[in-house]
């Protein structure tokens, strides 16, 4: 291979998507080298749960990050439409079809609501959305009485929106959730990348001052972008309830956190105006192998918090160095 085709692959690819690449090839070497445990095919099962619902949050939330903004009410969102899919099922005797549109719903609903009160009143976002983070983490339990959620079971009525992310077959269980997540990597990276939205969206996050003097409704736009992170939380509530068999009122805070960091990871600038989804998608995945593999070498949830952390720290300083050599050049 010559030094102009690999540079055009690097390019391509781009740098730092290579690195997180590389990086995670070597943590995956490594976790199976130091734990037979590692190794074993329940492991792939149990990071891909994780990653269900941390990778769906994650792409919607990429959205507000490429504006500039953040949308930190994810978290409790995710558990709260959950709850109310629940109650919808349990209580008043919906079918399980009207409760996951309902839990999307409700994303949608308080995603253009944080839209409206960024873009319209231009309150900050991280005070916006940390406000209604507090709202929807109280919704739940209100519009619920407090009562745990629980939605159908394998082999119960309704437990077929469970196969969309898990499948078993003779015994062995299938993660086929990862074509869907794959499937919505590829949809969103056309929408950012190929349609006029994500121009716009970008667009805010470069430059707003200059989109809204070539005419441009900036603000219908800005408001698209919480949209986005308000349907990915409602796909990401219902891939919870897949995953968990009990989704308890008032938790939830603390998740956005990794979403937000899988983005981070994968090269959105927390400035905005630059991102990818299929970064976000690595990023996530790294955080993903993380937790998954520290435990088996015997490092539990403070590390892993502490070395995630360390990662996203290196990420914006990456990032950082290279606006200013952008700039400076």
């Amino acid at each position: 291979m010559t030094r102009a085709t690999g540079k055009s692959i690097i390019k391509a690819i781009g740098t730092q998507r290579l690195v997180i690449i590389g990086v995670l090839i070597v943590l995956f070497a490594f976790f199976s080298i130091a734990s037979e445990s590692f190794r074993r095919y329940t492991t792939l099962i149990t990071m891909s749960s994780y990653m269900y619902y941390i990778m769906l949050m994650s792409i919607g939330v990429t959205f507000p990050l490429l504006t500039g903004g953040v949308d930190l009410s994810i978290g409790t969102g995710v558990i709260c439409y959950s709850i109310v899919g629940s109650f919808i099922i349990r209580q008043m005797g919906m079918p399980i079809g009207v409760a996951m549109l309902v839990t999307i719903g409700m994303g949608v609903a308080i995603g253009f609501f944080n839209g409206v009160i960024v873009a319209k009143l231009e309150l900050p976002p991280f005070i916006t959305t940390l406000c209604s983070m507090m709202i929807v983490r109280g919704l739940g339990s209100i519009l619920t009485g407090g009562m745990s959620g629980v939605w159908p079971m394998a082999g119960q009525d309704g437990s077929w929106f469970r196969d969309l992310f898990k499948v078993t077959i003779d015994g062995t269980i299938y993660p086929v959730g990862m074509v869907l997540i794959i499937i919505l990597v590829t949809v969103m990276s056309i929408v950012l990348n190929h349609t006029r939205v994500g121009r716009y969206i970008l667009a805010i996050g470069s430059n707003k001052e200059a989109l809204k003097l070539s005419g441009v409704n900036a603000a219908r736009w800005h408001i698209m972008a919480y949209v986005f992170s308000g349907f990915f939380a409602g796909l990401a509530a219902i891939a919870y309830a897949g995953t968990f068999s009990n989704i308890t009122p008032g938790t939830g805070a603390g998740l956005e956190l990794d979403a937000i960091g899988g983005a981070i990871i994968g090269g959105t600038a927390m400035t905005g105006g630059s991102g990818s989804i299929i970064g976000t998608f690595l990023g996530v995945c790294l955080i993903s192998l993380l937790k998954t593999g520290l435990p088996y070498i015997g490092l539990q949830a403070n590390w892993q918090q502490i070395i995630t952390g360390a990662i996203i720290i290196t990420a914006v300083t990456i990032d950082m160095a290279r606006n200013r050599k952008q700039r400076a050049g």
